[in-house]
């Protein structure tokens, strides 16, 4: 028998994060995947990023992740979302070179000391006394470990839906995930099925692009670009456009005649899609008013002619696929390289995890990405990483790292699966977080770098590079309320020219305040920042983030104080033995809810559905007089 200290199941997203983070920390790591050129595959959209999804990679990067770094080295084009509205929802994208993506996340593995990579399918656990032994291959063949991370994203008894015709594949292409179901089933856990899909490729030679809209990436500003990663030395890249077209009555006309050949209509395909991101048919059928829907046209690589139809997502029929596709401005003569589809793959119900990601039932067994109900490549890296992160703590005694919603959108994800019984694919939006404007993008490395360097994964440079940048935020804004500015005419006619006014004399802290006065503005009214580095990249993210906290300074004041008032009680601990079903004065759907999930903390409590607000506050009595004991 081989063996290890960590086993992982698949070599996508989380499986990525969650080998690399293992193997770091020193623990000796396998990692198996069912096809080793398929290492860090996109199967669907050639993008990281977007709304709060950038939030995530950018929390990855902080915690010493990998995601962003893969993105910044592979990026076709970049861009910031939002670039209007305020700090808290603004997101990077990155349109991604699928390839070299794929091949850059390898070679990432392939560098790491402490890990094998095997191109094996595993079929079965082994389980002793409720702990983790290892896991068989197809082969027969055992693997010994202590920790095995799972992150079998579709693959898990994946099926591919196109019309009447189906195959049973995780992606197309791909072979189907056998066995791992069954034995979790035998293993008590509650599997079930979920859906999701993939639009059609298509040859870009045959798209006539002057009818098409152009989408360019962002222009640089002062010669920097935005990044995931707050490393230095990012790569800079040629920059490619993307191009937008609409659906029309004629598109809509066609999925209207056709929806009774739809696999999901007919009732073939039983799992729940996500409601964010929907097929083609979805759309026109919830949103039957709508006289059109965007569709982008997004290139896949440098070295290829396929492009992706995004928005486009289908499992109609192949010869209804190219009249819906031909029906589009621009697509009338394209040729389809691959055709869209539907998968419907099995996942384990979230509840079954506690905060590290490691299953109630099996001790050492942890789950990531898909198999956990969510969607997206970001969620499933962030899971991936924690996992990997919680491995180690895990052989090594010590405490889960700690994220949380008040910390992290990382943190948010997690409580969000573990105390809600979702049922459809989750998708990280910035909706999700009460603390967002705490939550930003570009604050990342400030809230979870000491955690990651703490953990092990940041590097000294990176945990420098970032206390000097958090030393001079402060040195900033010291020197701007130093930095006078008076009320004479020059003056006045600057700030008139972005519509301010300046009666009397101030300082350039107060000025920043105001909506229409930037650093741009504060140079021409005399003010030089001096800071000690040579990174114009670092020198732009310290006047970003004095700019941010200075213009919502009451606003994130309000939320710091909502976060410390609501931590008083959050924070509490739920004793791990309680008997809910003692305790009279619990209504019975509480005591089902609360049995089921075994919250640890009476926020976790609060956030679960069905859960009376009456009866948190007899457990919150209860706790708080010692009736019950805290482990």
């Amino acid at each position: 028998m081989f063996s290890f200290d960590c086993i992982v199941v698949g070599a996508g997203h989380a499986g990525l994060e969650a080998a690399i983070s293992a193997s770091r920390l020193g623990l000796k790591t396998l990692i198996t995947t069912l096809n080793i050129d398929y290492i860090g595959l996109m199967p669907c959209n050639p993008a990281i990023g977007g709304p709060a999804k950038s939030n995530l990679v950018r929390e990855i990067d902080a915690l010493g992740g990998v995601m962003a770094e893969l993105a910044d080295s592979t990026y076709l084009q970049l861009k910031t979302l939002n670039q209007s509205k305020g700090p808290a929802v603004r997101a990077l994208r990155a349109q991604s070179d699928k390839k070299e993506y794929r091949t850059l996340a390898r070679n990432y593995l392939e560098k790491e000391e402490n890990l094998t990579i095997k191109q094996i399918q595993v079929v079965d656990l082994i389980v002793e006394k409720n702990e983790i032994r290892g896991v068989v291959d197809e082969l027969g063949i055992k693997y010994s470990a202590k920790t095995v991370i799972l992150t079998t994203g579709t693959s898990l008894e994946g099926t591919i839906y196109i019309g009447d015709k189906s195959f049973k594949q995780g992606r197309l292409g791909e072979r189907s995930a056998i066995g791992l179901s069954s034995c979790l089933r035998n293993l008590g856990f509650n599997v079930r099925k979920l859906k999701t899909g993939t639009p059609a490729r298509i040859d870009s030679r045959t798209i006539d692009y002057t009818k098409l809209e152009l989408h360019p990436g962002d222009e640089p500003c002062n010669n920097l670009f935005s990044f995931f990663s707050f490393k230095p030395d990012r790569p800079i890249r040629k920059q490619y456009p993307c191009y937008l077209t609409k659906t029309n009555e004629k598109t809509h006309e066609i999925i209207r005649a056709n929806l009774s050949k739809s696999p999901l209509y007919r009732g073939l395909i039983t799992g729940v899609g996500p409601r964010y991101c929907p097929s083609i048919e979805d759309k026109v059928v919830r949103f039957e008013h709508n006289p059109s829907h965007h569709i982008f046209i997004e290139p896949e690589g440098l070295d290829t002619y396929e492009v992706y139809i995004q928005g486009f997502s289908t499992s109609l029929p192949i010869e209804v696929q190219f009249d819906m596709i031909h029906s589009l401005p621009g697509l009338e003569k394209a040729s389809i390289i691959k055709p869209a589809y539907a998968v419907e793959y099995d996942s384990v119900c979230a509840l079954e995890l506690d905060i590290g990601l490691m299953t109630k039932k099996i001790k050492g067994l942890f789950l990531a990405g898909q198999i956990n109900g969510t969607s997206g490549y970001e969620e499933a890296a962030a899971q991936g990483l924690v996992a990997g992160i919680n491995a180690f703590n895990y052989l090594d005694n010590k405490n889960y790292i700690d994220l949380n919603r008040k910390n992290s959108y990382i943190g948010t994800l997690i409580d969000d699966l573990i105390t809600k019984d979702i049922d459809e694919p989750y998708r990280m939006l910035t909706s999700r977080s009460e603390y967002r404007l705490i939550l930003r993008q570009d604050n990342a490395d400030l809230r979870l770098a000491e955690l990651g360097y703490s953990q092990g994964l940041v590097k000294e440079s990176d945990i420098l590079r970032k206390r000097f940048k958090e030393k001079e935020i402060e040195i900033q804004k010291e020197r701007l309320a130093q930095f006078k500015v008076s009320a004479n005419e020059k003056n006045k006619t600057i700030l008139g020219q972005c519509e301010e006014n300046l009666e009397t004399g101030t300082n350039g802290l107060n000025l920043l305040k105001r909506p229409n006065v930037n650093y741009k503005v504060l140079s021409q009214l005399g003010y030089h920042p001096n800071i000690d580095t040579n990174d114009n990249y670092l020198k732009r993210d310290i006047f970003d983030q004095v700019e941010v906290l200075v213009k919502y300074e009451g606003y994130i004041k309000r939320q710091n104080i909502q976060i410390e008032n609501q931590s008083k009680t959050d924070d509490i601990k739920i004793p791990n033995d309680i008997d809910y079903n003692s305790i009279v004065q619990l209504s019975s759907e509480s005591k089902e809810k609360l049995n089921k999930i075994r919250p640890q903390t009476i926020g976790q409590a609060l956030r679960i559905g069905g859960v009376k607000p009456a009866d948190i506050s007899i457990l919150l009595v209860l706790i708080q007089n010692h009736q019950l004991k805290n482990n």
